[in-house]
């Protein structure tokens, strides 16, 4: 799969002599992109190996997860349900783009309390949803285990040696391991967080043995999901420049940190930069809902 890296051409990487450019996994799919699509790739083919017809897993109301296990899902024939959590949606999700766009691909919704939510990796709580749903094949919120791990591995190509560092957005820690793993000696790997907290480390070092890496914890504007003004006029801005979509959850807090550090001098002068854009855009309107809401200003879409 030959994934195109597009060069970014604006003033301040030209005064600070870095250069960029951005692998544009959101291209691989109009809905199944970016790292979903590579975290789902092998889980797929072991779903098919032991004859499982039924994909279950677990996501927010938003999740980029969610919307791209259903329409994997309803490309490929298997079934799907997705465990949502928050139960006061079970009255509402008609009124969520990503719940509504995740139906309409045949997805199964069960609706949980948080409390609940919490439960999703014991084993009691994993039997109840076999009581209930019969046999399937689990996919994890977030999608990671080790085959997508290996999925995510193939991001990054023999054509990417020429690049110093890597950098990426960080959920649950399964892409920017794969990348970990894949990139070449002469290259580091930053990861961006979009969540808070000191999990994230012990996370990826159960899926990687290098010390190739780096968190940079700085952009997280306040925690997964959060974002500002100075978020949405960044986002809307670099589209206006690049022709590039940016989701706010993930890519668009990455290519913030990123601009942010070069502004800073972090990176030296020729050091040569690879940002991976994981998809995600089914987030903006989701995200958009959330804005009108508190009188911020809207993503271009």
């Amino acid at each position: 799969m030959n994934i195109p890296n597009q060069h970014i051409d604006v003033p301040l990487l030209r005064e600070k002599g870095v250069t960029l450019h951005i692998k544009r996994e959101d291209t691989i799919h109009p809905l199944i992109s970016g790292n979903k699509y590579r975290k789902l790739k092998y889980n797929l083919l072991q779903a098919q190996k032991l004859g499982q017809r039924t994909l279950l897993t677990f996501g927010g109301a938003f999740s980029n997860h969610i919307a791209a296990v259903a329409c994997v899902g309803h490309e490929q024939g298997f079934n799907t349900i997705g465990v949502i959590r928050g139960d006061e949606l079970a009255n509402t999700w008609q009124d969520n783009p990503t719940l509504k766009l995740a139906h309409e691909h045949g997805m199964q919704f069960h609706f949980v309390s948080r409390s609940d939510y919490r439960l999703k990796n014991e084993p009691d709580f994993l039997k109840q949803l076999k009581d209930r749903f019969g046999n399937f094949y689990l996919v994890p919120e977030g999608g990671t285990n080790a085959l997508a791990v290996q999925g995510c591995e193939e991001i990054v190509t023999e054509a990417d040696t020429q690049f110093d560092i890597i950098c990426c957005a960080v959920g649950t820690g399964g892409t920017v391991a794969g990348l970990i793993n894949s990139a070449q000696p002469h290259q580091q790997v930053w990861g961006f967080p979009a969540l808070k907290g000191d999990y994230l480390t012990e996370e990826i070092s159960r899926w990687t043995t290098r010390e190739n890496w780096r968190l940079v914890t700085d952009y997280h504007f306040g925690g997964y999901a959060k974002v500002d003004r100075e978020l949405v006029d960044f986002i809307n801005h670099f589209k206006a420049q690049t022709k590039i979509p940016l989701d706010p959850i993930y890519t668009g807090k990455l290519l913030f940190g990123i601009f942010d550090l070069v502004n800073q001098d972090v990176f030296p002068q020729n050091t040569k930069i690879l940002a991976i854009h994981t998809g995600g855009l089914q987030g903006i309107q989701g995200m958009n809902l959330v804005l009108k809401k508190k009188n911020l200003p809207l993503l271009d879409v």
